[in-house]
């Protein structure tokens, strides 16, 4: 009796020393766990492309830190990166040459991004196609399009206006006859237009911003949304639209390439998405391959040597389980994979691509 008394108070007092281990990982929320890794597999670091790089897609808007983003580009080997922040509203374009020029302009390229929230004005339309050619001018090589257009625009009665609003017609007619490019992002990531519940693989960026759910109200769906886009690529077929973010549709490559195929005027980038492209590795290293002349190197990311490393690691080597997240930011719980792409694919998604697009310069008569 006196034994198994003993043995009790032995089984209590374990109980109590686990029991606040037992209790740390019963009360662990989700958004906390960040567990880490027990595979043992090689890592490769590459310090530089295999090629020049020209990044297509960035922000360069803080002019404060132009001469900081021309060494992180050097310490990488990006030759030429793209800042999509040469904002037509309050004239913020002509600072942005000045400054960015001022520093290189040779490695700075511009895009004017048009202010649509003046779309209720007379002739809105033609006006900013004027202000664009102006621009072009003065240095401009290019045109952005950002989400706000069919998600966040509205006209002068509360009414999101579409992406393919006729009013906006004289833009993309500018650019074809300029012979510049427009990159332009239209809708989010699938998850951001699903309801919020234990089924969205995007819960944790969700949660932290609902902002960034366009999930119900007056919203239109994302497949509407790329609708409207397609319109505009089959209406102004002499305009070269670059399709942000993998066409805005990474989760499904099968209907980007029915894109690619149906239009010849569209192109897409990489940018921010590698975290989509790498969790599935031989799907997208089969469409990379080919189409690989329509597909452009971009990062989303303020110029950092080290997020672009990632991208390298990613697009050249073999590497496994990679985590994406220093590259841009968290994108869904899981790790990628990298795409080890030929050398000769490597290089038109570096900088043949783009130089091809660039290459079609007419600028203003």
């Amino acid at each position: 009796m006196f034994k198994r008394y003993l043995m009790l108070l032995e089984l209590l007092a374990l109980w109590l020393i686990f029991l606040p281990v037992l209790a740390q990982n019963t009360d662990l929320k989700l958004v906390d766990w960040q567990p880490k890794s027990q595979l043992v597999i090689p890592t490769t670091t590459i310090e530089k492309a295999k090629f020049p790089v020209i990044d297509v897609h960035n922000h360069l808007g803080d002019l404060t830190k132009t001469q900081e983003y021309l060494e992180e580009m050097d310490k990488a080997g990006v030759w030429k990166c793209v800042s999509l922040d040469a904002n037509s509203k309050d004239d913020f374009y002509k600072e942005h040459l000045e400054v960015s020029h001022g520093i290189s302009k040779d490695r700075f390229l511009l895009f004017f991004r048009p202010d649509f929230s003046r779309i209720d004005e007379p002739n809105f339309g033609s006006t900013e196609a004027g202000k664009l050619e102006e621009a072009v001018k003065m240095g401009v090589r290019g045109v952005k399009v950002s989400k706000a257009l069919g998600l966040k625009y509205r006209d002068k009665n509360g009414k999101l206006f579409r992406v393919d609003d006729p009013r906006l017609d004289p833009i993309w007619a500018k650019c074809g006859a300029l012979g510049i490019p427009v990159v332009i992002h239209v809708s989010d990531p699938k998850a951001f237009f699903t309801p919020l519940d234990r089924n969205n693989e995007r819960y944790d960026e969700l949660a932290a911003h609902p902002d960034w759910s366009f999930y119900g109200g007056d919203y239109p769906t994302k497949e509407e949304i790329l609708e409207q886009r397609n319109s505009i690529l089959k209406k102004h077929p002499n305009t070269i639209f670059i399709g942000a973010h993998f066409g805005n549709l990474p989760e499904d490559l099968n209907t980007v390439g029915q894109w690619l195929d149906e239009f010849p005027n569209f192109y897409v980038d990489v940018d921010a998405r590698i975290s989509e492209l790498g969790r599935q590795p031989y799907t997208a290293r089969k469409f990379i391959i080919k189409y690989q002349e329509r597909i452009l190197f971009g990062t989303d990311t303020a110029p950092n040597a080290e997020a672009y490393r990632l991208y390298f690691r990613f697009l050249e080597t073999d590497d496994e389980y990679i985590d994406p997240t220093p590259a841009h930011k968290q994108q869904g719980r899981w790790m990628i994979y990298g795409l080890y792409l030929p050398d000769e694919v490597l290089e038109k998604i570096y900088n043949k691509n783009a130089l091809g697009i660039f290459d079609k310069f007419k600028g203003p008569k």
